[in-house]
């Protein structure tokens, strides 16, 4: 399924539809996040990593809260396994970097590990139950200024 796809950085208010779309598809759908918990008020305050196909179909999302927290990262089932998660999290990387943050962290389940791994995160917690998933904590440090 290997198509054109185009990552930008958003408010929440820009696509609220097509943010909500995918991660409702992925986090309530698929891993049955209850929605409440998915929708945790933060959005707002986050710049948005948005996936979408050269269509305009949304297929991947991530946020960067302000103090380098790295969430919700999320791609639609069918478009997994071709780079765009890796798109996605470099984008915020890079966004944070901008900002002049010295690290960013993220909460990864478990099974995502070594993807983060590959990307430079390391681990930083044992493993904990988040939503009923596995999760740990991981960290990535910038190198100097």
């Amino acid at each position: 399924m290997k198509t054109d796809y185009t990552i930008r950085l958003l408010r929440f208010d820009e696509a609220p539809d097509k943010l909500a779309a995918v991660r409702e598809s992925v986090f309530v759908k698929e891993q049955h996040v209850p929605i409440e918990l998915e929708w945790d008020g933060l959005d707002a305050g986050a710049v948005h990593a948005l996936a979408e196909t050269s269509q305009g179909e949304a297929i991947a999302t991530g946020r960067l809260l302000a103090d380098g927290h790295i969430g919700r990262m999320a791609v639609l089932l069918p478009w997994r396994g071709q780079g765009i998660g890796r798109g996605i999290l470099q984008t915020l990387m890079q966004a944070a970097q901008q900002r002049h943050l010295p690290r960013v962290f993220l909460s990864a389940q478990t099974h995502a590990i070594d993807f983060y791994r590959k990307q430079g995160f390391r681990l930083s917690s044992e493993e904990y139950l988040d939503a009923g998933i596995p999760h740990r904590d991981m960290v990535f440090e910038f190198d100097g200024p």
